[in-house]
C-alpha cells in the first residue's frame, strides 16, 4: 500500500533527509497546490528521487536499486516469468553465478521471497527497493506488441471489437500517448500513437474487423452509426482499475473509409507545476509575479499541441486557494481541477467563449481562464474583464510572442485598454527530452562539426559543448527520447512596452524593444536546453525557427 503523507513525513524527518523547516514548507505547498507531499518535496528540490528512494528503502529494511540510472537489460528482466513479475511487481536487477538481486516497490510482501526461491533454487536472493514509477517503467518489458495481441484475440474469435479497443486504449495510456489514429487502408487498419508530439505506428489488424470496432466507438461516443459520409464528433470515458480517462472522438470520411482520431484527456490534473515545465528561473519568477497580481491579463501563445493548456493549468494550481473564486470556460475541458468551476463550450446550447465569458463575469470571479481567444467579441470581453479587477488567463494563436499584440490590435482592441490590461505574453513550443535511462555523451566536438561556424559561435560561444543523445531502450521505445519539455519566449509589459503599444507597433518593433530589455527567442531558450543535455540540436531545429541574423541577441 502507498505511504500516507504522515508516514512519509516521519520517515524523512526522523532520518534527517529533510529539515523540519523544509518539511513545513513542502506541507504548505502540498495543501495549497493540491499535490502529494512527495510531489511537493520534489517540486521544491528539498529532496531528489534518489534520496527519496534511499529513504524509503531504509524504511523497508532493504537496499536501494536505482532503476532509472541503471536499467537492467530486457533479457535479464524477462528472466522472471511475467505472471510473477506483474503480480509481485518485481524486477531482476543484477546478479552473478551465486547471487541475484531482485527489486520491488514492496519488499515487505511476505510471499515474495519464497516464490523467488522456488524460481531460483540455486541462488542466494537479495530483495531491494525501487521507486514505484521506475518499477512501472521496467515492467513494460513484459508487454507483447499490439499486433501479437490482435492475432491472439482474433484467433480466439470472441469479442474481437471490444478486446482490440481495450488493448489499444491500455497501451496508449501506458505509453502516455496524446492521440490515437485509426487509419483504414485497403486490406489493413493502421494504429498510430502520438507520443511526445511525434506519431509512431503501434500495430495493424485486418480490415474486415474494422466495421465492428468503428461501430463500437460510435456507440460509446454517442454519434450516429448509420452516418458514413459526414464528419462527426463525440466523447467517451475509459475506466480501468484506478485509471479514468476522458476521450474526445473525431470521425472523418476518407477515400479508404472512416478515419477515427481519439484525443486522450486526463480526468484530473496530476502533477502540473511551473517547476516541471522547463522555465528558466527568471522566466518562472516573472510568470509567478504576474499570476499573483489581483488583475490583468496573461496570454500564452503557440500552435495546437504546444502545451499552452498545461502551462495555464500549472498557473491555476499555483493560484487555487479556498479564498478565491476561479472559473474557466474551455473547449474541451482537458484537465479537471478540484476547487475550480469549469465550463465546457457547447455551441448547441449557445455556450460559446464569448457568451460564456459574459456569464462568468456575473459569477463574482477572482480569476478567469478562457480556453482560447478566437474572435473580436471574446477579445473585447476578456480585456474588459481584466480591466475591471479580474485576473484573466487565456491562450492565443500566434507564431511568437511579438505577434500577439498586433493581432489583438487587428481585432480592434483599443491600444490604451491593451496597454493597461496585458501584463505578460508567453510563447512556447514542445521538444522531446533525451531519455534519461539511455542518455550518454557523444563528445564535446560533435556539434561544432555539424553546425556552420558562424552559427555555432553566435549561439554556443567559443567553447566546445558536450552533446548528449539517447541510445534507445525499452523505456523510450528505442527512440532515444522520453517525455517533453517546453521552450519559452516571454515578453513583459514594461512601461516602455506600454508606451509602444499606444503607437500601434508592428511585430518587428515589439521584438526589437523586447530584445533590448533582455528577452530571448524560443530558439535561444532551446539552445540552453541543448547545452544542458535536456534535448538535442536536431530536435530544437525541428520545432523552433532560428532567428534571422538581424534579430540575434547580442
Amino acid at each position: 500500500m502507498p505511504l500516507s503523507n504522515t508516514q512519509l513525513k516521519q520517515i524523512l524527518t526522523s532520518e534527517n533527509y529533510v529539515s523540519p523547516a523544509d518539511m513545513a514548507s513542502a506541507e504548505e505547498l502540498a495543501s495549497t497546490g493540491h499535490m502529494s507531499l512527495a510531489e511537493a518535496l520534489l517540486t521544491k528540490d528539498f529532496i531528489t528521487d534518489d534520496l527519496l528512494g534511499q529513504a524509503l528503502a531504509e524504511w523497508n529494511g532493504a537496499t536501494y536499486a536505482d532503476l532509472n540510472s541503471h536499467p537492467p537489460l530486457k533479457e535479464r528482466i524477462l528472466g522472471i516469468p511475467s505472471e510473477i513479475a506483474l503480480k509481485y511487481r518485481c524486477i531482476f536487477f543484477e546478479g552473478n553465478e551465486e547471487k541475484i538481486v531482485i527489486t520491488t516497490d514492496n519488499p515487505r510482501e511476505p510471499k515474495l521471497l519464497s516464490v523467488l526461491q522456488d524460481l531460483f533454487p540455486d541462488k542466494k536472493i537479495a530483495i531491494a527497493y525501487s521507486l514505484s514509477k521506475d518499477i512501472d517503467t521496467q515492467l513494460s518489458a513484459y508487454h507483447q506488441s499490439l499486433e501479437t495481441r490482435f492475432s491472439e484475440i482474433i484467433a480466439e474469435e470472441k469479442r474481437v471489437a471490444p478486446e482490440i479497443v481495450d488493448q489499444i486504449l491500455a497501451d496508449a495510456n501506458q505509453l502516455h500517448a496524446s492521440d490515437i489514429h485509426f487509419e483504414p487502408q485497403k486490406k489493413e487498419v493502421v494504429i498510430r500513437f502520438r507520443i511526445d508530439g511525434v506519431l509512431q505506428e503501434a500495430g495493424r489488424f485486418p480490415r474486415e474487423y474494422y466495421e465492428n470496432i468503428l461501430n463500437r466507438i460510435k456507440v460509446q461516443g454517442r454519434v450516429r452509426i448509420d452516418e458514413h459520409f459526414a464528419t462527426q464528433d463525440g466523447s467517451m470515458r475509459y475506466e480501468k482499475d484506478d485509471l479514468i480517462v476522458d476521450i474526445r472522438i473525431s470521425i472523418v470520411p476518407t477515400v479508404e473509409g472512416e478515419k477515427i482520431v481519439l484525443r486522450l484527456l486526463a480526468a484530473y490534473v496530476g502533477g502540473f507545476t511551473l517547476n516541471g515545465l522547463g522555465l528558466s528561473s527568471s522566466y518562472q519568477e516573472a510568470l509567478e509575479q504576474s499570476a499573483r497580481k489581483p488583475f490583468g491579463m496573461i496570454l500564452v501563445s503557440g500552435p495546437t499541441g504546444s502545451g499552452k493548456t498545461t502551462t495555464l493549468h500549472s498557473l491555476l494550481r499555483l493560484l487555487n486557494k479556498p479564498e478565491v473564486n476561479i472559473t474557466t470556460i474551455e473547449d474541451p475541458v482537458e484537465y479537471r481541477v478540484l476547487g475550480v468551476n469549469q465550463i465546457q463550450v457547447n455551441p448547441a446550447t449557445n455556450v460559446t467563449f464569448s457568451h460564456g465569458l459574459r456569464s462568468i463575469v456575473r459569477q463574482d470571479p477572482d480569476i478567469i481562464l478562457v480556453g482560447e481567444i478566437r474572435d473580436q467579441e471574446t477579445a473585447e470581453i476578456a480585456t474588459n474583464a481584466a480591466l475591471t479587477g479580474h485576473l484573466l488567463l487565456s491562450t492565443f494563436h500566434a507564431n511568437d510572442a511579438s505577434s500577439v499584440i498586433p493581432r489583438l490590435l487587428d481585432m480592434h482592441i483599443e491600444p490604451f485598454i491593451l496597454s493597461s490590461t496585458l501584463d505578460i505574453i508567453v510563447a512556447q513550443r514542445l521538444v522531446r527530452r533525451v531519455c534519461e535511462s539511455c542518455r550518454y555523451s557523444v563528445g564535446s566536438d560533435t556539434l561544432s562539426k555539424r553546425i556552420k561556424p558562424e552559427i555555432y559561435k553566435r549561439f554556443f560561444g567559443k567553447k566546445e559543448v558536450e552533446e548528449y543523445r539517447g541510445k534507445g531502450c525499452t523505456v523510450c521505445g528505442n527512440t532515444g527520447y522520453k517525455g517533453q519539455v517546453a521552450l519559452f519566449e516571454i515578453i513583459r509589459m514594461t512601461p516602455e512596452m506600454q508606451e509602444l503599444v499606444l503607437k500601434i507597433p508592428s511585430a518587428g518593433e515589439i521584438e526589437r524593444l523586447a530584445r533590448s530589455q533582455g528577452a530571448q527567442s524560443l530558439f535561444e531558450d532551446g539552445i540552453e536546453k541543448v547545452k544542458n543535455g535536456v534535448t538535442t540540436y536536431e530536435e530544437l531545429i525541428r520545432v523552433a525557427p532560428m532567428p534571422q541574423p538581424g534579430s540575434f541577441k547580442s
